[in-house]
């Protein structure tokens, strides 16, 4: 089967936010967010020429403040979304470019006022300050995190150049990294034997043909593609790791890590509890690939056998198919799901199919009040369903954060923020192996634990890659050729015998933008906490699942007011103990022997 979308897959429309990038409503709205910056300004000088550290001058002017900031913050994320939404469709769009490059300006000066806000926040008296106001209270958490954030933050001019400079140092660096990799076009043979140019994201869907030629010559195809461009790419990377180290000394963080454990609501024990019962499972991993090369007939799998569908009948999971299964079994659950699921597709929040200029890969992304929008790359198998589940899990999780302030909303870990997504993906990958005929659910399981292998064993391959290049940067920068070596000592770690030692894949560092984000480092273990974490709720729900529904709700309207320990603790879960997660990894060994079962049983 080869894999390719077709053009009769949706495109979101941006409209219903403003006409375009060039219009008045649009510019208006800028106009409008410079107005309330003018003020924040204002007030936050205001703020920090008051002599007293707590008193009603200081709990009045903090809820003024926290009032106004969310009013601009609602304008900027709003208009941020917009733009990406036509650059992530189409990076040579260079009008939604320009404008971006100007809203990034004004953006600095939110985040300038952001600084200070927080070192002002840490000069106060906290615990006056909540025993004082209802707005305070709502923010308690926040505000602790701020008090932290005061602590570690340079002298107030220092912040305030840092705040420019990113715009023409990390911030530019991932501008870079998106657009190269979203306008590379790979020459690839078709079936007919003619040689067609392809986008990127394309030629990595090939991975998922049941043709291992095709998966091997796409594989090869992309490898020297990454190598023609690897050049500015590397410099894109050390120049957001650079940032990253720097920040992270001048702040007084004794590591990137331990920042990032900060940013995602964790403590280093619970990170330690996790990432060692995952280093435990790679043996049963590896029973998998084992399996999963028998069912192939090669001794051992390559890279690019890793998302090969096992199905012998080959079936395709067509998009309107695909709508009603996931409308079905997130109506199951309930109809709120189901109805945001409907709604999605109604008002074209969902951008589904390929071409050049798309960045690659999936994600959702807020837009302000109840609305998302979807981004994939969509192709006609159950990774294509399970794909849409899950991003639209993150868009449940924003309807479910609607009513909630901009600041805590906005605070929502990267650990909690998969939480929605992979509880909805497990819903349908779970109804799918229960309905499916025998080689349905032969398939499907397999493709289950395709997911699962990629966020436990390719996560902690990505988590050990970045942690190397994190203590090495602040010394040099690095070549390509050190990341690509960097990178498959890592998966040779954590693959082991599981894959072809000649075949694995050195650029995975060049496919993953998450390392290329100005403002997060580690942007890879929060992903196996979701999937583990979410796992735990699945099971809670399938032993109380009237209970269940209310308290879900709730925790995901509430992931951006407590660390993610007190949040997990509300469903029984202690986090910081290897028992939690050795259960969540249990639910995949059972799968993982379910499958070699089957495979020994198929394939005597």
């Amino acid at each position: 089967m080869t894999i390719r979308t077709t053009s009769s897959l949706p495109a979101w429309d941006l409209t219903t936010i403003y006409p375009g990038p060039a219009s008045s409503e649009y510019a208006a709205s800028v106009t409008a967010l410079v107005a309330r910056l003018d003020g924040l300004e204002q007030l936050i000088a205001r703020a920090e020429a008051l002599p007293a550290r707590d008193g009603r001058d200081v709990t009045s002017l903090f809820e003024t403040l926290r009032e106004e900031a969310d009013a601009a913050f609602l304008i900027a994320h709003r208009n941020t979304s917009f733009l990406y939404g036509y650059i992530f469709v189409d990076s040579r769009d260079q009008v939604a470019q320009a404008k971006m490059s100007e809203l990034s300006l004004v953006r600095a000066r939110f985040l300038r006022f952001s600084i200070r806000f927080t070192a002002w926040l840490g000069t106060l008296d906290l615990d006056a300050l909540i025993a004082s106001s209802e707005t305070a209270r709502s923010h308690a958490f926040l505000l602790r995190q701020a008090a932290i954030e005061a602590r570690h933050q340079m002298e107030p001019a220092q912040e305030d150049l840092q705040a420019e400079l990113t715009l023409s140092g990390g911030s530019a660096w991932a501008r870079l990294d998106d657009d190269i990799t979203s306008q590379i076009m790979v020459p690839f043979e078709n079936d007919d034997g003619v040689v067609e140019q392809h986008p990127m994201p394309e030629i990595r869907n090939f991975a998922m043909s049941a043709d291992r030629e095709v998966r091997r010559r796409a594989y090869e195809a992309e490898l020297d593609a990454w190598k023609l461009w690897q050049t500015p790419i590397a410099a894109a990377l050390n120049g957001v790791k650079g940032e990253h180290a720097t920040l992270a000394r001048r702040r007084g963080w004794d590591s990137i890590l331990e920042q990032s454990h900060h940013q995602n609501h964790i403590d280093r024990q619970t990170l330690d509890a996790m990432m060692g019962v995952a280093r435990d499972a790679f043996a049963d991993f590896r029973r998998y690939f084992h399996a999963k090369a028998k069912v192939i007939g090669v001794e051992k799998l390559a890279f690019y056998d890793l998302f090969a569908p096992l199905s012998s009948e080959g079936r395709e999971w067509p998009w309107e198919e695909t709508l009603d299964v996931v409308y079905e079994q997130f109506g199951r659950y309930s109809p709120k799901m189901r109805g945001l699921a409907e709604r999605a597709i109604a008002e074209q929040w969902v951008d589904a199919g390929s071409r050049p200029g798309k960045v690659g890969g999936a994600f959702c992304m807020s837009v302000g009040g109840e609305e998302s929008r979807v981004l994939m790359n969509f192709t006609p198998a159950f990774d294509g369903v399970r794909t849409l589940a899950h991003e639209l899990g993150h868009a449940y999780h924003n309807l479910c954060q609607a009513g909630v302030t901009p600041w805590r909303r906005g605070s929502t870990p990267m650990t909690l923020a998969e939480t929605a997504s992979t509880f909805c993906e497990t819903i349908l990958t779970q109804a799918a192996i229960a309905n499916g005929t025998e080689d349905e659910r032969f398939a499907i399981l397999e493709g289950s634990l395709q997911d699962e292998a990629q966020t436990v064993v390719d996560i902690t391959s990505r988590f050990l890659f970045e942690q190397v290049v994190c203590a090495k940067r602040p010394e040099r920068s690095l070549s390509a050729d050190e990341f690509r070596e960097l990178m498959l000592d890592a998966q040779r770690q954590t693959y082991g015998d599981g894959l072809d030692a000649d075949a694995l894949h050195p650029y995975m560092w060049v496919t993953k933008g998450h390392y290329y984000s100005p403002s997060f480092a580690y942007y890879n273990y929060p992903y196996m906490f979701g999937l583990l974490f979410g796992l735990g709720l699945y099971a809670n729900y399938q032993a109380d699942p009237d209970g269940f529904r209310t308290r879900y709700d709730d925790l995901l309207a509430s992931t951006g007011d407590a660390d993610a320990a007190t949040l997990a603790a509300r469903f029984g879960f202690d986090i910081r103990s290897k028992t939690f997660w050795e259960g969540s990894l249990n639910v995949i060994r059972e799968d993982i022997d379910n499958f070699v079962g089957l495979v020994d049983r198929r394939f005597p």
